[in-house]
């Protein structure tokens, strides 16, 4: 079984590495250059209880995350929350990579209105191939946040100091969306092929055994199936239709439905089951929502 290793503290980070303390005890940005690539991670898990902002460049080689293994482009920007497991294999092919990262602990940013909203960015919930590719001014506007929040943990800490720093992080995080969104947009062939197959994976699932075996369809179990994570899937689909996952395969259930309301003989309960609702009432309550009126009120319209 491989070790794992819980780093705790950004003042951890600079130990391990062999890195002078931190001018900061809950923020750290950490270049990428020997030092980092040179070092033996070994076998080893590694879990980080604090957020990490990565941009890498020049790295050719593979990280494990979570239950993958990714491969890395030229100047990719990487989002992980507290407490996700990290090996990294094929050490041998990031030497010579650079870049920076950005470490900021929770206790950090607890007390603020970033505090608040950080689950709001749910690209920190995206798996590292989902990474956001950065054109070169792009990559200048990220790095200039980064520079001016070493700058300020650099000089004299104040008063103001935290607040300064907490809000360069936000206002990274608010870029990085903008961007995130351009990269949807910029991919939109990509991104249309993968809605095909989203369709795809909710048609065969319905047109089988498997609602009456495992229930209804999740949008985990969508993004399992596409090798996607639920977050990244949903906002791609969302930027794409406008809709969430959940509503498209809602929508067609319902469409089903209605399908098997006029053209069967079949209860309002034995539909329900087929389409995997444990209970009739769940069923009757999305066909209202979505319909305006209830089951055997549209079959008796018709």
């Amino acid at each position: 079984m491989n070790e794992i290793i819980r780093i705790n503290s950004i003042n951890d980070v600079h130990r391990i590495f062999e890195l002078e303390k931190p001018r900061h005890p809950l923020v750290s940005v950490i270049q990428i250059d020997d030092r980092i690539t040179n070092f033996d991670y070994g076998d080893a898990k590694y879990i980080f209880e604090f957020y990490q902002i990565n941009l890498k460049q020049g790295f050719s080689g593979s990280m494990n995350y979570g239950r993958n293994s990714y491969d890395f482009d030229e100047g990719t920007l990487t989002f992980i929350k507290p407490n996700q497991t990290i090996q990294i294999d094929n050490q041998d092919e990031i030497k010579g990579s650079s870049g920076w990262t950005l470490l900021f602990h929770p206790d950090l940013i607890r007390k603020s209105e970033l505090g608040r909203t950080i689950e709001d960015y749910s690209f920190f919930n995206y798996d590292l191939n989902e990474a956001l590719h950065l054109s070169e001014n792009e990559k200048n506007s990220i790095t200039e946040l980064v520079v001016k929040i070493q700058e300020e943990y650099n000089q004299n800490i104040d008063k103001h100091s935290q607040e300064l720093i907490i809000a360069n992080i936000e206002m990274l995080l608010k870029y990085s969306k903008r961007f995130y969104d351009r990269q949807f947009f910029t991919r939109t062939n990509l991104n249309q092929d993968l809605l095909s197959e989203f369709n795809t994976v909710v048609r065969t699932y319905y047109n089988s055994e498997n609602p009456i075996e495992s229930g209804v369809l999740s949008v985990k179990e969508c993004a399992k199936q596409l090798n996607l994570s639920v977050n990244y899937l949903g906002d791609l689909i969302k930027s794409e239709t406008g809709r969430s996952a959940k509503d498209q395969i809602n929508d067609y259930v319902i469409e089903k439905a209605k399908n098997q309301l006029l053209g069967s003989k079949e209860s309002i309960s034995q539909i329900a089951y087929s389409l995997g609702f444990e209970y009739p009432q769940g069923f009757n309550i999305l066909f209202k929502a979505k319909v305006g009126i209830s089951p055997s009120e549209y079959r008796n319209l018709n």
